[in-house]
């Protein structure tokens, strides 16, 4: 089938399912699959638009993995969430096993008596959630990041002398510097060393125990390319996800979450240019959305998430095929124990 074909096919199916069907999808779904989409936007946003669509018995996420797991953990009784293509994951969310978040947290308290709360990015398991939420953590997104350290730290809220920063370690160290703490306030926790790879005296001095994590995709982008953006002299503002490294956000002249660069494209005024560093398919749509703009990706590579991109229109129609003959499949599900934990990191977070 070609093109108009797939997407005939799959309003089809949404027209018959109507009111019992919801389908999200993430920024960096290419654009067949975000055009099919009955709400648009980052993990958070998808999550929560999928807990307030209560007429909704069927959540179709085109994410990945872990974002169809949080929108498992906060969907309703009666609701089922559906990933169409089970292999679209998430390396960054993989690189901290629950198991070790648990042994990470043991290991750092035998190194100092000072409190440790756990905060874990969005971009995890629902397992690692869960044991954030049992230890008195909570989870964060790239859009808050600071107001959930913040909490942490306060003696109000989690009561925190150290946090312990997970998976990310690129966005913990690129929000403790907008915090306003410098590069002596940070130690690197490698989940595969003893002990982290960490010292007495490291946890001493640290107040923030980074994972040793990353998105492949935003770690593509370097201070090169600023600088060549620089050179060509056409007065681009560089923008950046904090999940770059540290000396490109700080190359750069602004850094946001997902939705934080939407939103400054869109306020920008006609005529302005952008260079974003974040993944292509965004900054595509963010180019032809505001023609009078000139947006390119930072990257003359164009990164692009190869977990995302595995939902196509042949597994969203598929998906959608079965739902109509009463066979639902790929259901993402959580279970209840596990789910309980992970809903307290997850209010934590809202109430940020």
């Amino acid at each position: 089938m070609d093109a108009d074909e797939w997407g005939r096919r799959i309003a089809a199916r949404k027209a018959e399912l109507g009111s019992r069907l919801c389908v999200l999808a993430h920024h960096y779904q290419r654009d067949e699959i975000v055009e099919q989409a009955d709400f648009v936007g980052d993990s958070l946003r998808l999550s929560r638009a999928a807990a307030e669509r209560r007429d909704a018995r069927y959540i179709v996420f085109c994410g990945v993995h872990f974002m169809a797991e949080s929108a498992a953990v906060l969907a309703r009784p009666g609701q089922s969430v559906i990933l169409p293509n089970p292999r679209a994951g998430c390396p960054m969310a993989v690189m901290a096993r629950a198991a070790d978040v648990r042994a990470a947290m043991d290991e750092i308290a035998s190194l100092t008596e000072e409190k440790v709360v756990p905060i874990t990015y969005v971009n995890s398991t629902a397992e690692a959630k869960a044991v954030t939420g049992s230890l008195g953590g909570a989870c964060c997104t790239s859009a808050n990041a600071a107001s959930v350290f913040r909490w942490a730290l306060d003696p109000a809220g989690g009561g925190a002398t150290k946090i312990l920063m997970i998976p990310d370690e690129h966005l913990g160290r690129n929000t403790a510097v907008a915090l306003g703490y410098d590069d002596g306030a940070w130690a690197i926790y490698d989940p595969v060393l003893p002990d982290g790879g960490l010292s007495r005296e490291d946890v001493r001095r640290a107040t923030f125990l980074l994972w040793k994590g990353h998105c492949y995709v935003h770690q593509q982008f370097t201070v090169e390319h600023v600088l060549a953006v620089r050179r060509r002299g056409k007065d681009a503002a560089v923008m950046v996800h904090p999940e770059c490294a540290r000396d490109v956000v700080a190359a750069a002249d602004l850094a946001g979450s997902t939705e934080q660069i939407l939103r400054a494209v869109a306020e920008a005024p006609p005529g302005s240019r952008w260079a974003i560093g974040t993944e292509s398919h965004l900054v595509r749509r963010l180019a032809r959305r505001y023609p009078d703009r000139a947006v390119a990706c930072l990257s003359p590579a164009n990164p692009v998430c190869v977990q995302m991109q595995r939902i196509d229109p042949a597994h969203l129609l598929w998906t959608l095929d079965n739902l109509a003959d009463g066979t639902p499949v790929n259901r993402v599900t959580v279970r209840q124990e596990i789910a309980a934990e992970a809903r307290r990191a997850l209010g934590r977070m809202f109430d940020c």
